[in-house]
């Protein structure tokens, strides 16, 4: 009997001294990204009185924010008859816990204000992090650019493919899935007037009245195509990364607004819109 109690002293002694098992943190993002360095032009210095989503803030001076270059999940925010987005509130929540009651620096790279009457800006906080790379590296923001506001993109999607690696927040959720072609075509309806990042093959590409056609098919009445404007090819001659017009063969990343146009498609207004992948 006294053996038999020794072994069971010695065992939780044991037991007791063994490290406690590492938490998993795989799918944490990476604290403390910065704002890059480039041409952005320093605006004022604010404090955050309220979050309104996972884009917008308000400040204490009553003007809202809209933090340029990402999308966060949508709330209804008092539109009669919209669905939420899934994790909305979620986004809306890290937000809020990184930048409520803080003081945030504007730095603006493109158009300043929008039609709502809202700073178009990127934001920096008092301790020099970055907002929307903080949002897009947890995963509660894509990156969501416009032709009068390319700022910072190269950063953005780097910390945009680390939490699409990890699976972290949106990137594990069905509803920002990476579509392919075939899912648009398979159901247009379901896809129309959303926002979706679309991966596939380039079949062909072609000029037509001055538009550029990437085609992803062989049949242009039902297969996905991206089109690019007149207007939309001098900014891709004037920031070279790729040349559009020689993306046959080559996987690529289309992001953008679904439209039922002869079959789902996307109108690319600038170059940050496609990601080229492999040939």
């Amino acid at each position: 009997m006294w053996r038999f109690f020794c072994v069971l002293l010695m065992a939780l002694a044991s037991m007791s001294c063994e490290a406690p098992a590492s938490p998993d943190v795989s799918a944490e993002p990476t604290p403390g990204i910065a704002l890059p360095a480039s041409k952005l032009v320093k605006g004022g210095r604010y404090k955050v009185r309220a979050v309104v989503d996972g884009d917008t803030v308000t400040l204490s001076t009553g003007k809202d924010v809209r933090m340029v270059g990402t999308q966060a999940p949508k709330l209804p925010l008092g539109r009669p008859g919209f669905k939420p987005w899934p994790l909305g509130d979620a986004a809306k929540d890290y937000l809020s816990d990184l930048v409520s009651g803080e003081e945030v620096t504007l730095h603006f790279g493109g158009l300043e204000e929008d039609r709502h009457g809202r700073w178009l800006a990127h934001l920096e906080r008092g301790d020099g992090l970055w907002l929307q790379g903080a949002m897009l590296e947890a995963g509660y923001a894509r990156v969501y650019t416009f032709p009068d506001n390319r700022s910072a993109v190269a950063q953005m999607l780097a910390a945009e493919s680390a939490a699409r690696e990890a699976k972290r927040g949106i990137w594990n959720h069905p509803y920002y899935a990476v579509r392919t072609p075939k899912q648009l075509e398979r159901d247009v309806a379901a896809y129309e007037d959303t926002y979706q990042i679309v991966r596939g093959r380039v079949e062909s590409t072609g000029q037509v009245g001055g538009r550029l056609f990437i085609n992803f098919g062989g049949d242009w009445d039902t297969d996905f195509t991206a089109v690019i404007q007149k207007s939309a090819l001098r900014k891709f001659k004037a920031a070279p990364q790729f040349d559009p017009e020689n993306l046959e063969g080559s996987v690529v990343e289309i992001r953008g607004w679904i439209e039922d146009s002869r079959g789902p498609s996307i109108d690319v207004t600038h170059p940050e819109q496609i990601s080229t992948m492999l040939r």
